[in-house]
């Protein structure tokens, strides 16, 4: 569960650091509406009910309808001074029996989850509900708006959870127009109502109950996706439960992203190309250096007997023999022509 709010319940000196959680998550079936033929989903155009006009989110306002019908526009400015409030605190006002709490004024529960710092102070106030079997009664603000709530004490399979429980206002529950006659209900009537009160007499297992409407919508469904009754738009999404390759989902992303601002998807593959060239880089070298280790131990091998080895280096052998003799001739060739002169 993802925590939705922090703060912390004090009662006198006592401040109990926690967080808050949803209690509870809606099952309910939802269908959406679609046209027959294709499965394609409506759309709802926003249309002003004077000018027929679609009007843009940026023209939006918030309006309060009176009683005769009248329409009131309220703007950001005049929201501004209303009375909200930003604080991180759920102030216990009074400790009272349960039985005293009118179970159509509780609304949404959620759960409370101690910080570490507060696992002690935690533990004393539920056991200290417990004890007194009361509740809580607090105030705490929820997106801004103040309400009142209950704190008590509820077993779940994890342990003992301190539950808050926020309330409708007085003002909000209705009472009902109309009357109840009491009838003329006979003594043997009571008598057997009453035994058939004590005949289903039991204790209260939600367990026992089930959602049978929500389990056969879904076997429709499953039957109907089984027998290939299925309409494909172009929103659809896969459902057959194939494992996705997460890393060809990723670059997909990517080269859709690409795409949708105009730059080329062949990025991707020259960045994959790049990673891939050092590697290529370093088998070519090791490849290189395997060969000059074949030659030099094939040299080894063949020794002098190899004559194709041995004939550059007789060649370089015959050239420096005659280099020597040519520079031995002119040496003494210029001797005698320096002796000529002299005599």
């Amino acid at each position: 569960m993802r925590a939705i709010w922090k703060g912390a319940v004090s009662f006198g000196l006592v401040s109990v650091p926690v967080k808050l959680y949803s209690a509870t998550e809606s099952h309910d079936v939802s269908f959406r509406q679609v046209h027959a033929q294709d499965g394609g989903r409506i759309k709802y155009q926003r249309v002003c009910s004077l000018d027929g006009e679609e009007v843009a989110y940026a023209d939006i306002a918030k309006g309060y309808e009176t009683e005769d019908g009248e329409m009131v526009v309220l703007t950001d400015e005049d929201l501004a001074d209303l009375p909200v409030t930003s604080s991180r605190e759920i102030a216990v006002e009074k400790f009272v029996p349960a039985d005293q709490i009118d179970p159509m004024l509780l609304d949404k529960p959620y759960y409370l989850e101690p910080e570490k710092s507060g696992a002690k102070p935690y533990a004393l106030l539920r056991q200290a509900l417990l004890d007194a079997d009361r509740m809580a009664v607090v105030t705490v603000a929820i997106r801004q708006r103040t309400t009142i709530a209950v704190l008590r004490v509820r077993s779940t399979e994890a342990g003992d959870v301190i539950v808050m429980q926020t309330m409708l206002w007085p003002d909000e529950i209705r009472t009902p127009d109309f009357s109840v006659e009491a009838g003329d209900v006979k003594d043997n009537e009571v008598k057997m109502a009453t035994m058939l009160v004590e005949t289903l007499a039991g204790d209260f297992d939600a367990s026992d109950f089930t959602d049978d409407y929500a389990e056969a919508v879904q076997a429709v469904v499953t039957a109907k996706i089984e027998g290939g009754e299925v309409q494909r738009t172009e929103t659809s999404t896969k459902t057959s439960g194939e494992v996705v390759d997460l890393l060809a989902a990723l670059q997909r992303s990517v080269q859709a992203a690409k795409t949708a601002r105009g730059e080329s998807s062949d990025d991707s593959s020259a960045d994959e190309s790049s990673e891939e060239k050092p590697a290529k880089k370093t088998a070519a070298k090791k490849t290189a250096a395997e060969k000059t280790a074949a030659k030099k131990s094939t040299k080894k091998k063949t020794g002098s007997s190899d004559s194709s080895e041995d004939e550059p280096a007789a060649k370089k052998s015959t050239t420096k023999k005659a280099a020597t003799k040519k520079s031995a001739a002119k040496k003494s060739s210029s001797r005698k022509t320096a002796a000529k002169k002299a005599s």
